[in-house]
């Protein structure tokens, strides 16, 4: 059975991170192996969350896992809350990264805004993370840190193409910009392959109501997807419709509630689409 490790925190309630991601790779068919680097009571959209930092138990975790000889298919990271996190990245792509598609999702920013907690230097140092990686796939915001250049919330084709391939230039093949929309009630992911020259952009139409997560629930699905064989532009379409399929669902639910997206009743449409 094909496994792929996934290095970020998790909530105990609150469709993100880990609660996302485990879910998904597993409903793919895919063992999901976690490296929790904190537990929350909720995710922060709710007030007075409890917070358990586990970074401390992530080096006996690699000791385990090698001592064992696991293997990986691909190596996922999410959020990662601090600079000794991210150097423990780097080790997870050096000690398990042979023959395994590294991928990123560098969470840290969007709005144009840093996260609470979050600067520059932190940036800077995802950007080293970044670097090694196979697949990187920033938001707009997380984008313009990474490359240290402003923020712009207006932009043309052009802007994305050289955006990409910035991105790229730092040491990832492949980068995806999420959340790229040209026109109005549209909303998509415009990507580039360093290797191929290529570039591609795929979208939906656009919900009316944005959901806490979906990028997490995005990026899982494009490595359980690149795990299961599909191409990188096959794999980055499933994620888009799975994502759109998902806030469908949760938005034709009365009084659904608003920290997450029912991804849970996508399953058999995300199935059917690989």
């Amino acid at each position: 059975m094909k496994r792929i490790a996934t290095m970020q925190d998790i909530s105990c309630i609150g469709k993100c991170s880990l609660t996302v991601a485990l879910p998904v790779i597993s409903a793919m068919g895919i063992e999901a192996a976690v490296i929790p680097t904190a537990v929350l009571s909720t995710h922060t959209m709710f007030q007075g969350f409890t917070f358990c930092d586990l970074t401390k138990e992530i080096e006996g975790i690699f000791a385990h896992w090698k001592k064992e000889g696991f293997r990986f298919e691909a190596l996922y990271t999410g959020y990662l809350g601090s600079f000794e996190q991210i150097s423990l990245a780097k080790k997870l792509f050096s000690e398990f990264g042979e023959n395994s598609i590294r991928l990123v999702d560098p969470c840290m920013a969007d709005n144009g805004k840093l996260y609470a907690g979050f600067t520059p230097a932190f940036a800077k140092e995802m950007n080293s993370l970044c670097a090694i990686a196979d697949i990187i796939v920033p938001n707009l915001t997380e984008a313009s840190f990474l490359l240290d250049i402003p923020y712009q919330p207006e932009y043309d084709e052009a802007y994305i193409r050289d955006m990409l391939v910035k991105l790229t230039q730092s040491g990832a093949k492949k980068a995806v910009l999420t959340g790229v929309s040209f026109e109005k009630g549209k909303l998509g992911a415009y990507a580039y392959d360093s290797e191929t020259k290529e570039y591609f952009y795929y979208a939906n139409e656009e919900e009316p109501e944005h959901f806490h997560g979906t990028g997490d629930i995005w990026a899982s699905t494009l490595c359980g997807a690149l795990v299961n064989g599909k191409s990188f532009e096959e794999s980055v379409k499933i994620a888009c419709d799975f994502v759109k399929e998902s806030i469908r669902l949760t938005l034709a639910e009365e009084n659904h509630n608003t920290y997450g997206v029912n991804f849970e009743q996508a399953f058999p449409f995300l199935l059917k689409s690989l």
